[in-house]
């Protein structure tokens, strides 16, 4: 068992999978464009939106799909998902200023997270839905208001901490949203400038893949909507965020034995795993494990869509009834605001190799033409295997025959910290000067939310393409718009 690969294969659906298979096609766009390189599927994001709404209809539910912005920049995928019936949440006034000129109205925009003056002018000129954090923030839109004369903007009102009355139950803290100890000073607050503010629901953000947490949550929300009708309010929408989450890998069982294997060797009952010994998050203490799995759930049989519909069918915890039918007999809409699950299968980063490094001890060390920030993944606690795309042609080595071959993939910044991977990764041989090792599934988050400029090293290019008449189609980004074809090569 200690000398066995341990494999993370990528969970790999169309057109992903096709597009892996054009290797040919992949290296040239890579030639052309540099090293990394992030290439976006804007047409799956369509097909996402479309689980989600699918799961709308199993309920009978009316409701948004916002899709979560700031988990991927692309301008080819926003404006791809513009032409769909789904809505976009905004987390800056660049995001806003870019979902408006994407093609999204002020009625498919709900404007979340800290908010600059500059972006709270913006939304409320444009009536776009402000999700209001706390008191402050419903003080300073207020106050704008009514400076400029601007008509009454729509707020949902974000909560946190939620408890139940049964089986205690309690949603972890967030820095974001009120207390619900607090809501009836926030709805004090919401009477003094009913002129000012429409509250048009409430919502709530959690960090979490609890089922029971985000039930938890739900129900908090049911009773605060009620809290608002006493009030004289009409709110119609409760917004329950985002955390729907990916399936990654392709193998359950390939998952279960590598935190298995992990955690023998944090142990010291077999070889490390990882360069270092790092063992993500877990320590050893005189012989007993300590600390707890610092890693994305990377396998996950109940995502995206799934999980929303779990969600719904799960019992509320002290109605007891399901929380789809609870919205339903009060004729509330639903607001979710998928990142992750809406860019799932959406795209995928290229980085070349440069160099082999054969250690006296220890795996090899492969150094591409990328950083740690440009693919995320280690960030993210995301663990996956890349798919290494020969380059035709390229001779090898001696002593470089068929595999597997376990190496640590590292970037070109002078930095140790700077590993794409701190895992021993295994590949089918041992990689050469020029081919390249693709990261599936990047999309969320793990493309471009961290990338920087450091050493005037530029960030990854990023092109859209689609397959036409049996071949693939590309063109830069932000050059994309779907109701004209992409201009480029021609695989």
């Amino acid at each position: 068992m200690d000398g066995a690969p341990l494999y993370l294969e990528p969970r790999l659906e169309q057109p992903l999978a096709s597009l892996l298979e054009s290797a040919a096609f992949l290296h040239a766009l890579v030639d052309a464009l540099g090293s990394p390189l992030n290439v976006v599927l804007p047409e799956r994001i369509a097909v996402n939106v479309e689980r989600f709404r699918s799961v709308y209809r199993r309920h009978s539910l009316a409701g948004q799909v916002f899709f979560a912005h700031k988990a991927n920049r692309s301008s080819a995928l926003v404006r791809r998902l513009a032409m769909t019936n789904a809505a976009i949440d905004v987390a800056s006034l660049g995001e806003l200023q870019h979902a408006l000129g994407a093609g999204f109205g002020a009625d498919r925009i709900v404007a979340t997270g800290p908010k600059d003056p500059e972006f709270q002018w913006l939304a409320a000129r444009c009536r776009v839905t402000v999700s209001i954090d706390g008191p402050g923030e419903l003080e300073s839109l207020a106050a704008l208001v009514r400076t400029y004369g601007l008509p009454p903007v729509p707020v949902l009102l974000r909560l946190s901490e939620f408890e139940t009355s049964g089986v205690k139950v309690l949603s972890r803290q967030s820095r974001f949203g009120s207390s619900m100890r607090s809501l009836p000073r926030l709805l004090d607050a919401v009477e003094r400038h009913r002129d000012l503010l429409r509250p048009s629901g409430v919502a709530y953000h959690l960090d979490t893949t609890s089922l029971d947490e985000k039930a938890t949550a739900l129900e908090g929300c049911l009773r605060a909507m009620d809290e608002l009708r006493r009030r004289g309010f009409t709110p119609r929408a409760i917004d329950i965020g985002g955390g729907f989450g990916v399936n990654y890998l392709a193998h359950e069982a390939q998952w279960d034995r590598y935190t298995t294997e992990l955690t023998h060797a944090v142990l010291g009952r077999r070889p490390p795993l990882t360069r270092g010994g790092h063992g993500y998050g877990l320590r050893a203490e005189g012989g007993t494990l300590r600390g707890a799995l610092s890693l994305y759930p990377a396998h996950r049989p109940v995502a995206g869509a799934d999980y929303l519909d779990a969600l719904l069918s799960r019992p509320a915890p002290a109605l007891n009834r399901p929380l789809g039918t609870l919205l339903l007999e009060n004729l509330y809409d639903l607001h979710t605001e998928p990142g992750r699950a809406l860019l799932d299968q959406c795209g995928l980063s290229l980085a070349k190799v440069l160099e082999v490094r054969r250690p006296d001890s220890g795996a090899p060390l492969v150094r591409l033409a990328m950083t740690a920030d440009d693919v995320s993944l280690e960030e993210h606690g995301v663990l996956m295997d890349p798919v290494l795309l020969a380059r035709d042609g390229t001779p090898a080595a001696a002593g470089e025959g068929p595999g597997p071959v376990g190496v640590h993939l590292a970037g070109s910044l002078c930095l140790e910290a700077d590993l794409i991977t701190r895992r021993t990764v295994y590949l089918p041989r041992m990689p050469r000067p020029g081919d390249l090792l693709c990261f599936a599934n990047t999309a969320g988050y793990c493309m471009d939310f961290s990338a920087t400029h450091a050493q005037r090293r530029p960030a990854a290019r990023k092109v859209a393409v689609h397959r036409e008449g049996g071949s693939w189609r590309w063109c830069l980004d932000e050059q994309y718009w779907p109701i004209t074809h992409p201009g480029g090569h021609e695989a």
